[in-house]
């Protein structure tokens, strides 16, 4: 209460500022919370400043607003701590914190708070969008800092114009400084410190497959990863991006299981495709390649079934440099175990599927053709009698029952299981495998996106005297799903038509293409510019990435730094032209006397400093242009001549 009677009350027209703030600032972490908890969020931001401009909310409705806040964040994102959940608490607070709004000393509390809500943005994407929106937190927090500090202190609020001026002078300040420390402070190989995990998981592939359960991550149209191909782009047939490999089934859902198999060698540069993914970070370890991988580059592991692994999460944005092939005929036995392995099924599910591929099988007999006759017959019966849809309901106990003989509609998820069931059941050893099919290409930057929405499930099966054979059910009853995109025939402009429907398409495409290819700029200059980058920038500088070259960095860096404070210095300590004209040609002036050391002191009147003058100059002007210049600035006595005047006059030693 003490404090409270120290602090002045806040008027009216003082709090629209501090809410402004408030809700500029949670902007940036609105974008990246649920879409439930996000609009819960900025609904209360709203009501709490509509009605904290008139009067301050009771105790009951802030406590209200906290239990749902915090009863809607344990429902979004459980009760598992995570970055996510502490910016959705900071959040929270940040929307309820208008409502304390009753002192100066409040209010200073509310923007000081509202600060930490970009920076803590940064912890969930950093991307140039968040960046731009953080900047413009930042300059409204400390716009709105001085005016309080201005109204505090009796002053009239500074207009609109020149505080933005003067705050964009300091971040221009700041920038060389910042650029300095960016580019030459020397990297190291791993983070300093590691931030704790996300509560809830960005949508990706996982180590498990269930059908129906990918539904969310079919309507996610965000990136996934960018690829870039040096040299030949396979054909659309042969664009399969290998993620996790599904082996292990338990009749309800797909797990893959470690196995380690012996990979056969290649040369380097043996590959027919080479290219270069940047990843989106996931949080999880699983990378895709475009099948079949070669080799696994540094810091990830190849398994026996072709799939590639990070030794790290992918917390944030990784390059990876790979080669690839087309799978080809391999002659070599499957191995017995490995056989029991891949046609295991657990019993008491899927009576029919099971009973129709041992029928299938008996009819196929015992010719060395019999399982791709099998395989042939199944993907002939899908496209004749399924139909490709997102809108199946989630499986009961016998999921391939359901789909098969039932629904018989379906997406990636239904077509893969049921085939991989059948196929097992009619003797045929099956594999499911996850990643991504597909892809569009940016016609900006010459690569080819990845969207979450193209992830895709399909099989393998082995075939004697071919080893594993890629088979896609899907593709069977929807090529377009995999081959013939929308979006890809837009991409490249092939879709034609008269009319504003086809035009607006093309439009909107051509934009999400270019914002894209914005974003994956500012991947790979900004976000990519990590310890490898840093060694490519002393490689071009014809050193090595050694001690001596670290050393050169670090001394660089301090040199630069050195450099930006001086500068930072030199302008905040220089002596500002004052926007008057007349005051402006009076103080040029008094610098003209300081070569005869009869400069103005700072405490000393004009009239004072030019009695002053006429003691060591006698036939000196400058009492008369004193006395003209307190008429004319104090007086309101309008004086014409008296500013060229002013900007003539030199002074003349005895």
């Amino acid at each position: 209460m003490a404090a409270d009677s120290l602090s002045p009350p806040l008027p009216l027209p003082m709090r629209w500022p501090v809410l402004a703030t408030l809700g500029l600032a949670l902007l940036p972490l609105l974008l990246q919370l649920p879409g439930t908890l996000a609009l819960l969020v900025a609904g209360s931001w709203l009501l709490v400043s509509g009605l904290s401009l008139r009067w301050p909310l009771p105790t009951i409705v802030r406590l209200l607003l906290v239990a749902v806040m915090l009863f809607t964040i344990a429902a979004q994102m459980g009760l598992r701590p995570g970055r996510d959940t502490g910016c959705a608490l900071l959040a929270a607070m940040l929307a309820i914190k208008g409502s304390e709004l009753r002192t100066l000393r409040d209010a200073r509390s509310a923007a000081g708070f509202a600060l930490f809500a970009p920076f803590a943005a940064f912890l969930l994407d950093q991307g140039p969008l968040t960046l731009v929106l953080g900047l413009a937190a930042v300059l409204a927090t400390l716009a709105c800092l001085a005016r309080l500090a201005r109204w505090s202190t009796g002053l009239a609020p500074q207009p609109l114009r020149p505080m933005l001026r003067q705050l964009g002078v300091l971040l221009t300040l700041a920038l060389p400084l910042t650029l300095s420390a960016f580019w030459l402070l020397p990297r190291l190989d791993g983070p300093l410190w590691g931030l704790p995990d996300r509560a809830v998981g960005r949508p990706g592939l996982g180590d498990t497959l269930e059908p129906g359960k990918w539904i969310d991550l079919m309507a996610d149209d965000s990136a996934a990863a960018r690829v870039h191909f040096k040299g030949a782009v396979p054909p659309p047939e042969q664009r399969y991006w290998r993620g996790p490999v599904m082996s292990l089934f338990d009749g309800q859902r797909w797990e893959r299981a470690d196995i380690t198999l012996p990979l056969p060698s290649h040369a380097p540069g043996t590959g027919q495709w080479r290219y270069t993914i940047e990843y989106e970070p996931t949080d999880r370890r699983q990378l895709v390649a475009l099948d079949l991988p070669l080799a696994a580059p540094a810091g990830s592991r190849l398994d026996g079934q072709y799939s590639l692994r990070s030794e790290r999460r992918l917390t944030t944005l990784t390059r990876w440099e790979l080669e690839s092939r087309p799978a080809g005929n391999d002659s070599t036995p499957l191995p017995a175990a490995l056989q029991r392995h891949y046609l295991s099924l657990p019993p008491g599910y899927n009576p029919r599927t099971v009973a129709l591929g041992r029928q299938w099988r008996q009819q196929a007999g015992a010719a060395t053709d019999a399982d791709a006759v099998v395989v042939q017959r199944a993907l002939a019966w899908i496209s004749r009698d399924f139909s490709y849809s997102l809108s199946t309901p989630l499986a009961g106990r016998h999921s391939a029952d359901e789909f098969l003989f039932d629904q018989r509609a379906g997406f990636c998820e239904h077509y893969s299981s049921a085939f991989a069931i059948l196929m097992r059941s009619a003797g045929v050893p099956t594999r499911v495998v996850t990643g991504y099919a597909g892809g569009v290409r940016n016609r900006y930057g010459d690569y080819w996106l990845l969207r979450r929405m193209d992830a895709h499930a399909w099989n393998e099966v082995w075939l004697a005297g071919r080893g594993w054979v890629r088979v896609d059910p899907t593709a069977a009853v929807a090529p377009e799903r995999i081959f013939d995109t929308l979006e890809q025939r837009l991409a490249d402009g092939q879709v034609a038509g008269d009319g504003l429907l086809p035009a607006i398409q093309l439009r909107w495409q051509a934009l999400r293409q270019a914002g894209d290819w914005l974003r994956q700029r500012w991947n790979q200059q900004v976000l990519g510019y990590d310890a490898a980058a840093q060694a490519r920038l002393l490689r071009y500088f014809q050193l090595d990435n050694d001690q001596l070259g670290r050393s050169l960095l670090l001394l660089a860096w301090l040199c630069a730094s050195a450099l930006a404070i001086t500068l930072m210095w030199w302008w905040l300590g220089r002596r500002q032209r004052p926007a008057d004209p007349l005051l402006a040609a009076w103080q040029a002036l008094g610098q003209r006397y300081r070569k005869l050391g009869l400069e103005p002191a700072h405490n000393e009147s004009a009239q004072a400093w030019a009695l002053r003058v006429q003691r060591h100059l006698p036939d000196s002007p400058l009492p008369a242009l004193a006395r003209r210049y307190n008429a004319s600035r104090y007086a309101g006595q309008h004086d014409r001549q008296l500013l060229a005047q002013l900007r003539r006059h030199r002074p003349k030693s005895n």
